[in-house]
């Protein structure tokens, strides 16, 4: 069965050893990581960069989704972001454009969201009001506050991701 003709996968039922408090950062992650492929499915690799009116490129936004759940889930296991994530952060401005960059970019986020949800079914409910840091700043957060942070954030750029890719296939 495609994921086309199943329900919204917060309508699928409660996800196996993901702790229930949980429950909604990975329905939102596993929603997105459907739709993105979705959305992606034919997409021309030399569009990847385009920036229609301004508007960050679809190329962006999936570099974007993939890195930021990871420096969220970084943070949320009380880390400090490496090296190469800062590398990361620094490039995902400039989207690969070459032929297969689009299945890898759609993969990268796909095996983000697996480690995301291997974090998640990891994570103690006791530990959601931990205090965690944000950031060189060290701005505070919790860690229930990343993660849904995390989810919330994966959406909207998924959101953004879809109307940038209708406008440049136009």
């Amino acid at each position: 069965m495609s994921t086309a003709s199943l329900p919204e996968v917060w309508l699928r039922g409660p996800l196996p050893e993901v702790p229930p408090l949980l429950q909604p950062v990975a329905h939102a992650l596993l929603q997105a990581r459907e739709e993105v492929r979705e959305i992606m499915a034919d997409f021309p690799a030399d569009k990847l960069a385009e920036r229609p009116l301004g508007l960050a490129s679809v190329g962006f936004h999936l570099r974007h989704l993939a890195g930021v759940l990871d420096r969220t889930f970084t943070y949320a296991r009380g880390e400090a972001l490496s090296e190469a994530q800062l590398a990361y952060l620094a490039a995902e401005s400039q989207p690969p454009t070459h032929a297969g960059a689009v299945p890898e970019l759609v993969q990268k986020f796909a095996s983000q969201v697996d480690r995301a949800l291997a974090q998640l079914k990891g994570t103690p409910e006791s530990s959601l009001p931990e205090w965690r840091g944000v950031g060189r700043a060290q701005l505070p957060s919790t860690v229930v506050g990343l993660l849904v942070h995390a989810a919330e954030h994966t959406t909207r750029h998924v959101g953004q991701l879809l109307a940038t890719a209708r406008v440049v296939r136009q």
